[in-house]
């Protein structure tokens, strides 16, 4: 069985470590790699898209890539239980026009006892910004 260290139940230090690691492959926009983190039966919601299971990941974060150029993605961690972490983000991307945004949310995650996340709830605004309003 896979497993994707650190593991529920979390401590603070582990649970930093989690985010840490998820930002991380997010910022490596390979949705091979990012969906390798989550069950084969992930469950999604992604603003009001639907998500489940991870090729649909990976056809959903291919999609995102092609069209958020530039993408920088920073994770914070809110809170945290046994097997649950709460994390606050932002990202900043541009489109085909040179517009950037500065995207902002909230994401609840919920692990599987191998540490692989099997529910990603994500709740998330664009905000159009000038190109010297970059902060990432």
């Amino acid at each position: 069985m896979e497993k994707k260290f650190p593991l529920p139940p979390f401590t603070r230090e582990t649970a930093i470590e989690k985010v840490q690691l998820a930002e991380d492959a997010w910022n490596s926009q390979d949705p091979v790699k990012v969906s390798l983190a989550y069950t084969e039966n992930t469950e999604w919601r992604n603003r009001s898209a639907f998500i489940n299971g991870r090729e649909a990941v990976v056809e959903f974060l291919s999609g995102k890539w092609e069209k958020e150029l530039q993408y920088k993605l920073k994770k914070e961690l809110w809170a945290f239980t046994d097997n649950r972490i709460a994390v606050r983000f932002e990202y900043e991307y541009c489109d085909v026009n040179a517009q950037w945004y500065r995207a902002y949310g909230n994401e609840n995650w919920e692990f599987d006892e191998n540490g692989l996340m099997q529910k990603r709830f994500a709740s998330i605004n664009d905000l159009p910004i000038q190109e010297d309003e970059r902060r990432l």
